[in-house]
């Protein structure tokens, strides 16, 4: 098997063991949360072994800092603030700023008879 294919399959599957694990991550969050941090840490792993990138939303729901699995409302503080999404950490206090664009009401064109 030549080597780029052997290397787009090996990216396929870690891709998708990525998603398994931060399936299980959320699943197992609510009676075992050091469990649910393992799992996140077993993805990122995986993902810097094989060189893939971790989705965008599976890499929101994870601490840049500490690498624990993040949940609003538990371990997470969301908020919005000028133009940005502002998630804290409570397990090391570290802030992570994620741009977002409002969504503009359109003025309605009144038909001229």
């Amino acid at each position: 098997m030549p080597l780029k294919r052997k290397k787009k399959r090996e990216k396929r599957i870690a891709s998708e063991r990525i998603e398994i694990l931060f399936s299980e991550a959320e699943r197992a969050f609510a009676l075992h949360p050091s469990r649910s941090h393992r799992y996140v840490e077993i993805a990122r792993s995986i993902a810097t072994r094989t060189r893939t990138r971790i989705p965008k939303p599976f890499r929101r729901r994870l601490c840049s800092h500490c690498g624990k699995f993040l949940v609003p409302g538990t371990n997470a503080r969301v908020r919005t603030r000028e133009g940005k999404i502002v998630v804290k950490c409570l397990e090391c206090n570290h802030l992570m700023r994620y741009p977002f664009v409002r969504e503009r009401k359109e003025k309605r064109k009144k038909a001229f008879n």
